[in-house]
């Protein structure tokens, strides 16, 4: 019998929130290399800044994005002059989406010359050689993993539907990996504990060996999505947030959350902005 006291389990992802300098060179990059179609463009309202808890970004310019098919996770871009010079992997919080595609080494090539700097090539995972990934930096420091998964993996996880399609997996970096998965285990979801392997963006974005081991953990979403939470080493450090703003950079991730009304805003351990969002307060 399900505890009443536990809260009801994290769902779909649904949005992930980025504070950047310039959202005009975000839709370029996006739209252009990645096939990505603009859903809105306007400003943040004073209703979604109360639920941010962030008042002074009502009425800053916003730009929302979705894969090209239409899928449902979007992703938003707010105007902020203060996240020019975020590094992702270097400081806690929210630090990487990492987003399902067809043809991993394809879109490498595709993205040659383009504004995302490929920091990591395409190369199978060690454990599960059928799932092939890269790493790159966007226009505004953000950090994208883009993912082919083959099949035989075993795993639940998302299949591309467009060349490029949605994200899958949101990553939080932390100081305590244990201490972050704490925050999660009141949602109810399944969690994988914790082992090291070695993240070679992780440790090249910290100065440290490429053969450094990092401990994750993963919470499991259904859907074929997952959040992993990542410890960082010594000398990653706390996010800039603006005052009544978000933090710099990937910001805020929103799920749905079955059996809840309304919406409701969670900080996680490492200071990750979690929003949550009822299944019926959908639309």
């Amino acid at each position: 019998m399900r505890d009443a006291r536990v809260t009801p389990r994290l769902g779909r992802i649904l949005e992930v929130t980025y504070t950047v300098p310039d959202p005009a060179a975000i839709e370029t990059a996006y739209t252009r290399w990645l096939g990505y179609r603009v859903v809105e463009r306007g400003v943040v309202g004073d209703a979604l800044a109360r639920d941010w808890d962030a008042p002074s970004l009502a009425g800053r310019p916003q730009l929302v994005l979705s894969p090209q098919n239409g899928e449902s996770v979007l992703l938003r871009f707010v105007a902020e002059p203060l996240a020019a010079g975020w590094r992702a992997l270097t400081t806690f919080g929210w630090n990487v989406s990492e987003i399902v595609v067809e043809d991993v080494d394809a879109l490498a090539s595709r993205l040659a010359g383009s504004p995302f700097r490929i920091i990591g090539g395409p190369a199978g995972l060690a454990r599960f050689p059928m799932i092939r990934a890269m790493q790159a930096l966007g226009p505004a420091g953000e950090c994208l993993y883009f993912t082919e998964v083959g099949a035989g993996s075993g795993l639940d996880l998302a299949r591309a539907q467009a060349p490029v399609g949605r994200v899958f997996i949101v990553v939080a970096g932390g100081p305590d990996v244990r201490r972050m998965i704490d925050t999660y285990v009141t949602f109810g979801n399944e969690i994988d504990p914790p082992v090291s392997t070695r993240v070679k963006v992780i440790s090249d974005a910290n100065g440290l060996p490429g053969d450094t081991l990092h401990a994750h953990g993963l919470v499991k979403l259904g859907h074929g999505s997952l959040i992993e939470l990542d410890e960082y080493p010594p000398g990653a450090a706390e996010r800039v947030v603006p005052e009544g703003g978000l933090p710099a950079g990937m910001a805020l991730v929103t799920f749905e959350v079955e059996d809840r009304v309304g919406s409701a805003l969670v900080r996680g351990a490492a200071g990750e902005r979690i929003r949550l969002i009822g299944r019926s307060d959908r639309g």
